[in-house]
Parts: structure tokens; sequence; C-alpha cells
């Protein structure tokens, strides 16, 4: 599998929409992507940053699948006491799920597991609902043979609580970029861009807006599938998909899910989730916005 490609994702101008005022930059990695934080008018001290570093190392031993995490003991256990960061994860997991329909269901876990094989063998689809777990506020059971992963909202989540943490320590105009960005504060201007239909153009960020973009060809299996997974054999009907919500996890969730849909469906999606701007390039380099 090779590494997650950020060409499609959006990227930041180099100053705030308002103009003069520049910004100071910390960049490292998250969630093994690429990460940046923009603040404008401030310097970030090393406390900051270590606070930061503690967060996102905190954010990674929840949800990531290459170490032990929360969330791969709670695949292996089936069952157990989830933290509030998982719970909330679950919870906003359940309501992407509802309203695109079942597109975006973290219980593909298990399709991940056989694609990442070298005879990309794949697993049984009757084993992949999502709607198969229950909870309980943080009591969860998964179904028989069930396994998550939050690939499709983990860097959101964790764009997210960065850009708390940062408020809370007193900055207030700023762009975090976890592989997905949120701006607090002040608009930002954006560069987005697709895979195949290279620039398309700037757009403005507003404070308070998160954006997250999502794309079959971000990252493909050694047989050449994409990292995007269709629960029920969907297969994906754009080249990339950016939305805008007011947060970054809620923004990534829909927009992986949005992938496999068609743009009717997606319309009614992005109606119940309350998201929007949604902006659509299909493969032949066309861009739709909703």
């Amino acid at each position: 599998m090779i590494g997650r490609r950020r060409f499609l994702t959006i990227m930041a101008a180099a100053a705030a929409s308002t103009g003069s005022v520049g910004a100071a930059e910390w960049r490292g990695r998250a969630l093994g992507t690429d990460a940046r934080i923009l603040i404008r008018g401030g310097a970030v001290s090393a406390r900051i940053i270590a606070a930061v570093r503690a967060e996102i190392e905190r954010i990674e031993q929840v949800f990531s699948l290459y170490r032990e995490s929360e969330l791969v003991r709670l695949n292996r256990k089936s069952r157990g006491r989830v933290s509030a960061d998982l719970a909330a994860a679950l919870t906003l997991a359940r309501n992407v799920h509802e309203a695109t329909e079942g597109a975006f269901d973290p219980a593909v876990q298990l399709l991940w597991q056989g694609l990442a094989q070298p005879a990309g063998k794949t697993a049984s689809t009757g084993l992949l609902a999502f709607a198969g777990l229950r909870q309980n506020g943080r009591r969860v059971w998964l179904a028989s043979g069930q396994a998550l992963t939050f690939n499709g909202l983990a860097q959101g989540l964790a764009t997210d609580r960065v850009a708390a943490l940062l408020t809370k320590h007193g900055f207030d105009e700023m762009l975090v970029d976890m592989g997905e960005n949120k701006a607090i504060g002040t608009d930002f201007k954006l560069a987005l861009a697709d895979g195949r239909a290279g620039s398309l153009g700037r757009i403005t960020l507003r404070a308070g807006r998160a954006i997250a973009t999502s794309s079959p060809d971000a990252l493909r299996f050694p047989g050449g599938q994409s990292h995007i997974l269709g629960p029920q054999g969907q297969v994906p009907r754009w080249s990339s998909v950016s939305v805008e919500a007011g947060s970054a996890a809620l923004a990534d969730a829909a927009s992986t899910g949005f992938v496999l849909m068609d743009r009717d469906a997606i319309g009614r999606a992005a109606r119940r989730l309350g998201v929007g701007p949604v902006r659509l390039v299909d493969f032949e380099g066309n861009l739709t916005a909703l």
C-alpha cells in the first residue's frame, strides 16, 4: 500500500484572507499524514507545541490501527467500555452512516485487512454492517466477526481537538490542518485541487467552518483498489469530494461516504447532516457544487 497522498486535499494560502498580518506556522505529523497550524499574528511557544504533540499522541492512542490503541483492543475483544473520544466517534459515525444510507461504514476494516494481503482476499460483506454494532453510552458491543476503522473521520476529529486545545490556550485566529482544515476566528483563503483535474481555484473557508476532501486516488492497495471501500460493493463515483461543515470530523466522514454516492443521494444526505457546500469533481475533471 502506498502512503496517503495529500495533493487532493485543501492547501492553505500563505496568510489569512484579511490580508497583511503574517502567520506563525508549525508543521509536524498526525495520524500518518502531514499536519500544519497557522496562527495569525502570534508565535507558538515550545510549551504549546508540546501540548499539541501530546494531544495528537493521545488521539493516536485511541484511533490508530498500527499500534496497541484503544480501537485495536476493542476490535480484538469485541466489547467493552470505551473512552469519551471513541464513544463520540461512534455516535458521529452512526449519524453519518444512517444519513448516507450505509455508504459511510467504519466496519469496512475487515475489507481493509483482506485487501492489504498480497493475494487481495476480501472478507464476506455479510460481516460488515455497522448497524450490527450496539452502543449504550460508553458501553459498546461489536457484532460477531466485526472490526472497525475510523480512518474516515479520525483526522477530522484530531483537527477539531487541536483547534479546541489552542483556543483554550488563548489563540483566537488560526487555521488547523491535521489532514482536514478548520478555521478559527478569521477567514482563510485556500487552494482547492484534484489529482486528475489539477487546480480548481481558491475558496474562502469562513471562521468557525471546517473542510475535508476525500478521493479514491488518495491511497490504493497493492491490487489497485481504492482505500474508500463500499460496504455493499459500491464503487467510487467521484474523483474527489470536498465538504464544508461545522466540525472537521463531520466534514471528514461525510466526504468519505459521499465519494460512493450519486448526486441526488449526496444532496439528501447533506441536507440531513446540515453540511455544505459540497464540491464534487467527476472523473472527467468537471466541478459541481451543491
